[in-house]
């Protein structure tokens, strides 16, 4: 039997290199410079009562043109929540852009005694409330069109709206749930986003009315879950077991979940809650910046690397024993 020296070294050369490359990926980007990173603190109204949004943007270091990533805040936030994952996702390369929406955001609470914080809040969790969100969404996606072709804008020539991935915390996740793909019967509205590529909501939540199996059985885009075994939430009575939930009803491909062991609501936050009782942990927003980068980099940069690590033993790099990872 005759062997091909040739080929044989080829393919051994195409293993080893493959394997180097799956190696050398690295979605916490331990060589980028934070630093670089430059902000755009900005807003824009839209519609009959021209509401106003404010918008915090990350921009890379490099003036080309970039996917977007939008993240809506919980209920009570800003824009300026959660800035880790903007900063990062930008160093990364991504166009980060993080909404405000009046109505559930801090303004609720500005000016109001503690005790009477949590009634405001439940309040401001309202029917209206969601649906000023869904709204915000593709009114902001078409002014960054606008901006996008504005002469002399900050971001002229630099948002990728044909790559844009949507992500969110608690109302947030809700909201990055109902644009991109949970079907709701309100009212027979449709609020799914068709320019949104990937999602990726913190805190998910099934719906309050309806099947689970329906709701999410229309899905047709990658998500990634992120939960936490204490990610209880005590303004809509959600609690971690609800979170649970969601990842068994989404059709299969490109389906994924994390559950960060002992994380807690606040985990995907920069700051505690009132009256939590764990002590954070460091290693849940390393966990959470390289799951999120490597999802991101696999489906809006079409990253081989980044889906080969996604799917194979990548996460368990960074998670610790007791956090657990799944896909379909």
């Amino acid at each position: 039997m005759q062997i091909n020296v040739q080929k044989v070294i080829l393919s051994i050369g195409l293993v080893c290199c493959t394997s180097v490359a799956a190696i050398d990926y690295d979605p916490l980007n331990t060589k980028i410079d934070p630093g670089s990173v430059k902000t755009l603190d900005t807003s824009f109204t839209y519609g009959k009562q021209e509401r106003e949004i404010p918008v915090l943007v990350y921009l890379p270091s490099s003036a080309m043109k970039a996917p977007v990533v939008i993240f809506s805040h919980g209920l009570g936030g800003s824009r300026k929540g959660s800035a880790f994952l903007g900063k990062h996702w930008a160093a990364c390369g991504y166009v980060a852009v993080f909404i405000q929406h009046p109505g559930s955001d801090q303004s609720v609470m500005e000016g109001l005694p503690p005790l009477k914080r949590y009634a405001a809040l439940k309040k401001a969790a309202s029917l209206k409330s969601t649906l000023d969100r869904v709204r915000d969404v593709p009114a902001l996606i078409d002014q960054l069109g606008r901006w996008n072709k504005e002469p002399d804008h900050s971001l002229m020539g630099r948002v990728d709206l044909k790559r844009i991935g949507m992500s969110g915390h608690s109302f947030g996740a809700i909201t990055t749930q109902y644009v991109s793909g949970q079907s709701v019967s309100l009212r027979r509205q449709d609020f799914v986003e068709k320019r949104i590529r990937a999602a990726l909501p913190m805190s998910p939540s099934g719906p309050r009315r309806g099947e689970v199996e329906k709701a999410f059985a229309k899905v047709s885009i990658p998500w990634l879950l992120m939960t936490g075994t204490e990610d209880d939430s005590p303004i809509g009575d959600f609690e971690s077991e609800d979170r649970l939930k969601v990842f068994p009803a989404l059709p299969p491909e490109g389906k994924y979940e994390l559950v960060l062991w002992r994380a807690e609501h606040s985990a995907f936050t920069e700051r505690r809650l009132p009256g939590d009782p764990e002590r954070r942990n460091p290693n849940h927003h390393k966990v959470i910046l390289a799951l999120s980068t490597a999802f991101w980099d696999a489906y809006l940069q079409e990253g081989t690397e980044a889906r080969k690590w996604l799917d194979g033993d990548g996460p368990k790099s960074v998670m610790e024993p007791k956090d657990r990872w799944q896909r379909k």
